[in-house]
């Protein structure tokens, strides 16, 4: 008789956590997952993938206003929401049951109910039954942090934003991170007029401050406003419908929708970690080693949980090594954290790999900055006054890439291949020595003076 009733025990039915499940039990693990949501995780479900569907909507605004200048005449074209929302949210639901599908396939056991450590090796699940595993895997991920101020519960958060039943003519959007210009970028889009409120006085810190100003004043262009250095001291419901705001050193001012997109905690609470001795950080984050190992030697932890790096693609990356290193046949591996490519789905998009020209010049000293500051041929022929910037930061000495940063119209596309490069230590020349594929806006990585 088996000492435990699973090999492994995964709380956290996201990307890391299926990832992990389905990898352990490919190696003859007996494995269950238990997750109290929805399979997929904030990625599916709540996050990167329902985005990216409104990303492309927001799109055709601009499309269908360009397309004049190629020829097109669309008339009494007209948008409407609750049809993409449906859309959206329809495809979510299929991409539920994929995930669902494929671990059930792989003999996954699925609890779709809260779990929590109540012992060694124990796990107890909402409805009162009690399993044991080997190993516990921890991947709850995170969920959106609120800022402290009166009437915070009448805002919503991008959890809710995919849920609305109109869209609002006002919008306030706090935060300067990605999830914020995002959101701001769709709104504005669709038609809603959208202002930025950030407590700070810089937007989307940790990327490239030239990519950041570009990103600012294109933003400032297709009229989003902003408000930096200031925060929320009250937020309060009409009778008629939508909320008065005021901003610190600002006039209250009414709005129909209030957003918060300010960051993201770490979801440990009522896990019943404290029971069993698993340290956490400063932030609420699981502690763990290169090899995703919590303080107690059987319990890991992988994705926004650990607080590493908040991006799915990483969640999925950790969850694989951590299934392959614990059940697999060879011998443990960790996954590399260094030079992870990221991009923002802003209008328009940035995406960077590597460092900043700040983060090279303090960490190396001498570098080389090669750029290309142009206007995509599109946006010529369509007169818009929008231009791109590509940015290449090198090693001073022997002109070895660290760093490739760019906001243009498919920026994220043509990131993922570039940052090949950089991960493989090539330098300037041999991105020189590369043939250009013309007319493309991805030529300009190889011609950048």
């Amino acid at each position: 008789m088996a000492e435990y009733d699973y090999d492994l025990f995964t709380i956290g039915g996201g990307s890391g956590g299926v990832r992990a499940s389905r990898v352990a039990a490919a190696h003859g693990a007996r494995v269950a997952i238990a997750e109290e949501h929805r399979i997929g995780g904030t990625c599916v479900i709540r996050g990167c993938v329902p985005k990216k569907m409104l990303v492309y909507g927001a799109h055709f605004a601009e499309d269908l206003e360009d397309c004049q200048k190629f020829g097109w005449e669309i008339e009494g074209k007209s948008f409407d929401w609750i049809k993409l929302r449906d859309n959206v949210l329809a495809d979510v639901d299929r991409l539920e049951d994929a995930y669902t599908d494929t671990l059930e396939s792989h003999d996954v056991a699925i609890f779709k109910e809260r779990a929590e450590i109540t012992g060694d090796h124990e796990i107890t699940l909402a409805s009162g039954k009690t399993v044991t595993a080997k190993y516990i895997l921890i991947a709850t991920g995170a969920r959106p942090r609120l800022p402290e101020c009166a009437g915070v519960e009448h805002g919503i958060t991008s959890n809710e934003a995919f849920h609305l039943d109109e869209l609002p003519k006002k919008v306030i959007i706090a935060g300067g991170g990605y999830i914020a210009n995002e959101f701001a970028g769709i709104f504005n889009e669709f038609g809603s007029k959208v202002c930025i409120v950030n407590r700070g006085d810089q937007l989307l810190r940790g990327y490239d401050e030239a990519l950041r100003d570009r990103l600012l004043q294109i933003s400032v262009m297709k009229g989003i406003d902003f408000e930096f250095n200031t925060v929320f001291e009250y937020i309060k419901p009409c009778e008629d419908g939508g909320y008065f705001v005021k901003l610190k050193n600002n006039d209250e001012e009414r709005v129909d929708l209030v957003m918060f997109a300010i960051g993201r905690v770490p979801n440990t609470e009522k896990l019943g970690l404290d029971t069993v001795g698993v340290a956490l950080g400063d932030n609420g984050e699981i502690k763990v080693d290169e090899f995703s190992k919590t303080s107690v030697n059987y319990i890991y932890a992988v994705g926004d949980v650990t607080d590493r790096v908040q991006l799915t693609p990483v969640a999925i990356r950790e969850g694989q090594a951590f299934a392959d290193s614990v059940f697999g046949p060879n011998d443990p591996y960790a996954v590399d954290h260094s030079c992870i490519a990221s991009a923002v789905f802003s209008h328009p998009p940035i995406a960077a790999v590597g460092m900043t020209e700040g983060e090279a010049k303090n960490k190396l000293g001498s570098v080389r900055v090669y750029q290309s500051d142009f206007r995509p041929m599109k946006n010529v022929l369509a007169q818009r006054n929008e231009r791109s910037l590509f940015k290449m930061v090198c090693e001073g000495d022997n002109d070895r890439i660290v760093g490739i940063h760019m906001i243009a119209p498919d920026a994220p596309e043509m990131m993922q291949a570039a940052a090949i490069a950089v991960k493989a230590g090539l330098t300037k020349a041999d991105f020189d020595a590369t043939t250009a594929i013309h007319p493309t806006m991805a030529e300009e990585l190889v011609l950048m003076k």
